[in-house]
């Protein structure tokens, strides 16, 4: 060997060493939401973002978007399945996923935050994770959408009569367009994007939400009218593709589930906290609100729980175990 080879030789070789010693590239996770960044929904999964960020360090870089950036729920929930999108949040939607989440669409069932966290360690993560698991997703924690209520451009709602022949936008769930027909309305299920135009034009005359993500995507802007109904609380589901997490290390899988837990408690000690807080923003936005007849609204919900009841294998089950927990 000359020694321009040797040398040649030896470049190469050190080059290989150089190379093999330098670490990987990081690896990154996309965290998407449909809901907008300053609702209660966006500012968790941004939490739960740079929390998860922190947790993690150099080795992983972990993307935010938020506002539908990526695509509204159904969207996100199939970039999950093909991993192009990681982490989101899925609500009301989830009853596509398994008829046993409808659970949380029968009105007036959850009492309170705390009744929440006992329904998703007692049904949710035994029960209806699996199920979720069934249909390529991994649920990992269940956190705050919040206690849905009701605003419009016509008239205070009081009973359900008042809903008579008003256009309510609703998400694409079959057990909320049920509720509302039953109490008279005319519900139409749409994207939450689409929801501020449709009220600023009339398309629709009102829709349902937790108030975090009616003040968040400024809908008093184009209401009139805020109803304390608090007919559904709706919670959101930290979910992934069932394929990403079984490829996921073990470190990143626990940093997952311990930044999740505390996303949990913090998400619903701030929809707590916020409930109050957001009513105001809403007068002030000259919004006129009034508390809605809650006794009403149950007498005329118990068809929506016997067809629930009939449709649902178990559903008699989960309910009477949902109901015995709030006490």
């Amino acid at each position: 060997m000359n020694q321009f080879t040797r040398s040649l030789s030896t470049g190469v070789l050190v080059c290989a060493v150089s190379l093999g010693a330098m670490p990987a590239a990081a690896d990154t996770f996309i965290v998407a939401v449909g809901a907008a960044a300053n609702s209660l929904q966006g500012k968790s999964a941004k939490k739960f973002s740079d929390d998860l960020q922190a947790k993690l360090g150099d080795a992983h870089t972990i993307e935010f978007y938020a506002d539908g950036q990526l695509g509204d729920e159904k969207e996100l929930m199939q970039k999950l399945r093909l991993g192009t999108v990681h982490f989101t949040l899925i609500s009301s939607i989830m009853t596509n996923v398994a008829p046993e989440f409808a659970i949380f669409e029968m009105p007036f069932l959850v009492q309170s935050r705390d009744h929440l966290k006992a329904i998703d360690t007692e049904i949710v993560q035994p029960v209806l994770a699996p199920k979720a698991a069934e249909q390529g997703l991994k649920l990992i924690s269940t956190w705050e959408n919040g206690f849905r209520q009701i605003t419009n451009n016509v008239r205070p709602i009081n009973t359900p009569e008042d809903l008579d022949g008003l256009k309510i936008r609703t998400p694409s769930s079959e057990w909320r367009v049920a509720m509302f027909k039953e109490w008279g309305a005319n519900p139409t299920p749409m994207s939450f994007s689409e929801v501020f135009v449709a009220l600023q034009t009339g398309t629709m005359d009102g829709q349902e939400n937790p108030l975090t993500n009616i003040v968040g995507a400024n809908f008093q802007e184009v209401q009139k009218y805020l109803s304390l109904t608090g007919h559904v609380y709706s919670p959101t589901y930290l979910n992934t593709g069932l394929k990403t997490w079984d490829e996921l290390p073990d470190d990143v899988k626990s940093a997952v589930e311990e930044v999740a837990a505390s996303v949990q408690d913090w998400a619903l000690a701030e929809g707590e906290k916020a409930d109050g807080e957001l009513v105001d923003k809403m007068r002030e936005a000259s919004v006129e609100v009034n508390e809605a007849d809650k006794a009403a609204f149950v007498a005329a919900s118990a068809p929506i729980y016997e067809a629930f009841s009939a449709e649902v294998p178990g559903a008699d089950e989960l309910l009477s175990q949902a109901q015995a927990l709030a006490k």
